[in-house]
């Protein structure tokens, strides 16, 4: 099929990523992907007939992205559809899935393995199934909320009990639930924990990335949830090694917005672009375990970077997103540096430009590592060299609590040439470098 200038998604998977199935596009390398997203997590959660924990897009083919290669995700908007959502802490409930909650869930009355399901009425019982008509959700809120948002998409208030079960009656309206999304909306609970109280809405993608080598649920294709797969007992279990095999699509970072840049690794050929889990707003960490999904509309731009083999994601944030000590040398501090280098008999200064690697792992220290470990692996150089950048130039902030960091810095631009990154950081930054 001859590649598309613009792909249009709203087609979603089952939860898993698998490589072998047959993605969408292609998409000409610079062209555009425009999808209209569902809500993420909990919505799929009390879903059983989505085996991912998340309904993501249907990957899409990049034309000219081979093995090796990475290709570089720009995002162009993001624009929220929902008009109201639910959220909140979890708790998975016994006996109604076999290892795992997010990805393998069972009936507890008849014993079917991702059973069909339907609704009735509202609240956490709400979610039958089909087959039995026994309640077969495998997650209940501790502490949740139900959120409307202003026309305008700028805050979000959370509602009273009864204006919680209005909208539960007609939850896929509510949340703008895409036509083809099979998930479950997760307003049917109903939840009013919190009541009256007011979120500024920063929506990013909690989802963006490309396509793992083997079949992963979309939920685990980190190197945090990844670790719930590692001889699980279902059928998508691994390996510690077939981890290494994830592309880190699901990271939860708040920084991935509009417009930043997500650089990612080409594990399958095409890379298989794939985007969902859009949130309206989080602070770092995602410290209840999910913060509120919602629907709503992504143009994205591809570009593919020849050569440039890397094993995970690198993030080119917006200017305003960046630690303090990693936004760019300006003209004057460069000036004032100038002559610092002078006095001391210093015969040159580096060149240096922003740039942001994630790192995953079971937890915080081991996340910190794998980032800090992909970068000296990109540059050629030493971790301790990457630690002491980190240090004086920039941040270690973390992504999602569990696992998922990135490790920040200024990187000399003689570094960022050798990646043939330093034309496309420069066209990020043009405006704090001037």
């Amino acid at each position: 099929m001859e590649a598309q200038q613009t792909v249009y998604v709203n087609e979603f998977t089952n939860g898993i990523l698998d490589p072998d199935k047959p993605m969408l596009g292609p998409v000409k390398d610079g062209g555009d992907i425009i999808a209209n997203t569902t809500p993420g997590c909990w919505g799929p959660m009390i879903t059983p007939c989505i085996r991912g924990g998340h309904e993501v897009t249907k990957p899409v083919f990049v034309e000219g992205a081979d093995v090796g290669d990475a290709i570089a995700i720009r995002i162009k908007s993001i624009q929220v559809t929902s008009v109201a959502t639910s959220s909140g802490n979890d708790k998975p409930v016994d006996g109604r899935f076999l290892g795992d909650p997010f990805v393998a869930v069972k009936c507890p009355g008849c014993g079917e393995m991702y059973p069909e399901t339907k609704i009735e009425g509202t609240g956490p019982q709400a979610i039958r199934c089909a087959k039995c008509n026994e309640d077969v959700t495998p997650f209940v809120f501790t502490n949740g909320y139900t959120m409307a948002f202003d026309s305008n998409r700028n805050v979000g208030v959370t509602v009273h009990k009864e204006v919680a079960e209005e909208i539960a009656r007609d939850g896929r309206s509510y949340m703008a639930t895409p036509e083809k999304s099979v998930q479950n909306p997760i307003v049917t609970f109903a939840p009013h924990d919190l009541i009256g109280t007011i979120a500024r809405l920063r929506p990013f993608l909690g989802q963006l990335g490309t396509t793992p080598s083997r079949p992963l649920p979309d939920s685990h294709n980190a190197g945090d949830f990844g670790q719930f797969l590692v001889g699980a007992p279902h059928e998508y279990g691994i390996t510690k090694e077939q981890l290494e095999e994830r592309t880190d699509g699901h990271m939860d970072i708040n920084r991935v917005r509009e417009g930043a840049i997500l650089i990612c690794p080409v594990k399958v050929p095409g890379g298989g672009v794939y985007l969902g889990d859009m949130h309206a707003m989080q602070g770092d960490g995602e410290i209840a375990g999910h913060t509120a999904d919602v629907s709503g509309v992504v143009t994205l731009q591809t570009k593919v970077i020849k050569d440039l083999k890397i094993d995970g994601p690198i993030l080119l944030p917006v200017v305003e997103d960046l630690p303090y000590l990693a936004k760019p040398i300006t003209k004057k501090e460069k000036e004032t540096a100038l002559q610092v280098a002078n006095q001391w008999g210093v015969k040159g200064l580096e060149e240096s430009l922003p740039i942001s690697f994630i790192g995953t792992g079971a937890n915080l220290n081991e996340a910190t590592d794998n980032g800090m470990q992909r970068a000296a692996d990109a540059f050629g150089v030493t971790v301790p060299e990457i630690m002491n950048r980190a240090t004086v130039t920039g941040s270690i902030e973390i992504g999602r609590h569990p696992g998922v960091v990135t490790v920040t810095f200024l990187a000399p631009t003689m570094y960022l040439d050798k990646l043939n990154l330093t034309e496309l950081i420069k066209d990020q930054y043009h405006e704090a470098i001037e």
